[in-house]
């Protein structure tokens, strides 16, 4: 019989052993690294991934109190209007460490987003932490501004600048509250005036409200629809330190990140810089959030996996731990099998954002059905792990899981819920046959099955349908598409010297997602599930 002392003690082994070094226990992240290249970040990804366990995780944990959220501080203390955002100390503690790792930095030069990603990746394993999202804008806003003919240098030195208390930090300001996906309802205006472009009108959704430097739409001219927006970019503060014509309405105060800083806006003239077309603008914004989303979604699917895995090796009932218990372990084979499926195919994406030749309509297809097949797993993959806690799982002061859980869900809705990523693909695949390249890159990779041939089918048979009759089953083709490509992906990475998990875990992806699948005619069930759930 376990004695409270023992529970107790059975507690901290758990906890001590998922807060210790989280790129050494992610063979397939060094797998991943080996595969792509980039053994030559391999020592700088250990160092992080030791000061993200060891460091970062207990300061999110102090963050993310109700009483250290970001608070609003409109005027200071002599009357003048400051529009600022005070963060409790544990906030710029982890941008000192996580800026410092090289992430943002890594951005000016070209072909090191990978090297961005896996970085992030390691960080968002504490959820968004308060600076995902910012590192996010800030990666478009940079993409933005190289894209530009004009010379942006000084902003983009800010911008690439590992010092955080140097850096600028970036900001998209593209939501309207009549508009949301609706983009061409906006109504914010951009006047040109002795030489400069003024911007008036109200944005509903600013993340990263604390920002240096904001990604703001407008309409330019009477056109209707986007055919009159472009992008600006807005400096927080005139020369002179005041604010650039704009006052924050209110901090919005949300289900999950929490401790990074959104707000309502309302622009009076705030002076503005064009930096791009409506179209390219949305692209490179979209593209390039959307990647870092599933970025965020695999490293929460990582740390589900890593707390209910560690939880059940030393929880003990009726006398043995319950990872013994094969209702358990197969929860826990899932959760593992999702965390490399995600990682598979989003580490494939950053991969090919690095590569001048890549497909852009190939990836475009991809990334955008990829965001949200890895929000999806992500927030049933917290739930499972907390399944696994059972009544622990939900007390916040005992686990990371329910604030997890909270990110995952915002991870769901931020940059594209599931039906606008849906119908953008149904129009993509409709208007220009982009499934048709995507479905060329995943076959170019040697690792597809006949699955693959039987989805590109059924999608070619969707295009044929209206498009009222088609949107109806698109998120069924979606939905099954899926496990076809990660597995795919999984299985283009094995070699001699990858993970030997990667096989396991591409087959059970695709066993358990046939919708053919018979449970009881399985006779490798449990030898999978023993695989995944075993320390290697």
């Amino acid at each position: 019989m376990t004695t409270p002392v023992e529970a107790r003690a059975a507690f901290q082994a758990w906890r001590e052993g998922v807060n210790t070094d989280w790129y050494a226990d992610d063979p397939h992240l060094q797998s991943l690294t080996r595969h792509y290249g980039r053994d030559h970040l391999a020592a700088s990804l250990a160092e992080f991934g030791r000061i993200c366990a060891r460091q970062i995780d207990p300061l999110v944990r102090e963050n993310n109190r109700d009483e250290n959220l970001p608070r609003l501080r409109r005027w200071d203390g002599q009357g003048n209007r400051v529009e600022s955002v005070d963060f409790h100390p544990s906030y710029h503690a982890i941008g000192r460490l996580a800026y410092a790792s090289g992430a943002m930095a890594a951005y000016a030069h070209e072909g090191r987003e990978w090297e961005t990603l896996s970085l992030v990746y390691l960080l968002a394993q504490n959820g968004e932490g308060g600076h995902t999202c910012p590192m996010a804008c800030t990666a478009g806003l940079i993409q933005l501004l190289k894209a530009d003919k004009a010379d942006h240098s000084l902003w983009l030195d800010r911008l690439t600048d590992p010092d955080y208390d140097t850096h600028f930090h970036g900001a998209q300001f593209l939501t309207e509250v009549q508009g949301g996906s609706d983009v061409g309802a906006n109504a914010v205006v951009a006047t040109q005036a002795e030489g400069e472009w003024r911007l008036t009108g109200e944005k509903w959704f600013c993340s990263v409200i604390d920002a240096d430097l904001f990604v703001v739409t407008a309409r330019v001219d009477d056109q209707g629809g986007t055919r009159g927006l472009r992008a600006f970019a807005v400096p927080r503060r005139l020369p002179n330190g005041d604010p650039n014509g704009f006052a924050i309405r209110r901090l919005k105060y949300k289900l999950g990140t929490r401790s990074m800083a959104s707000a309502e806006v309302d622009f009076h003239g705030a002076r503005g810089t064009p930096i791009g077309d409506f179209r390219t603008t949305v692209d490179i914004v979209l593209n390039t959030s959307r990647l870092y989303n599933a970025i965020c979604s695999c490293g929460i699917l990582q740390r589900a996996w890593r707390e209910a895995q560690g939880y059940a090796e030393h929880r003990l009932a009726f006398g043995q731990p319950i990872l013994a218990f094969p209702t358990v372990a197969r929860i826990l084979a899932r959760l593992r099998t999702e965390a490399y499926a995600a990682r598979a195919s989003t580490f494939f994406l950053a991969h090919l954002r690095d590569q001048p030749a890549t497909d852009p309509h190939a990836f475009r297809m991809l990334v955008n059905l990829n965001k949200y097949w890895t929000s999806s797993t992500g927030t049933s993959a917290v739930r499972d792990a907390i399944e696994v806690l059972g009544g622990n799982g939900a007390i916040e002061s005992f686990s990371v899981l329910p604030r997890l859980l909270r990110d995952a869900i915002v991870c769901e809705a931020w940059e594209g819920g599931h039906n606008v990523l849906c119908a953008q693909v149904l129009r993509d695949a409709q208007r220009s046959k982009m499934h048709r390249r995507l479905f060329a890159l995943i076959r170019g990779l040697g690792g597809s099955t006949e699955r693959l041939d039987d989805a590109e089918r059924q999608w070619d048979r969707l295009v044929t349908q209206p498009p009222e009759v088609a949107s109806i089953y698109i998120r069924d083709l979606v939905d099954d598409l899926r496990p076809v490509v990660q597995a795919a992906v999984l299985r283009a990475e094995v070699s001699s010297h990858s993970d030997p998990l990667i096989a396991i875990a591409a087959e059970h992806l695709l066993t358990l997602n046939a919708r053919t699948w018979d449970p009881l005619a399985d006779p490798t069930l449990m030898e999978r599930v023993n695989a995944l759930t075993s320390r290697r």
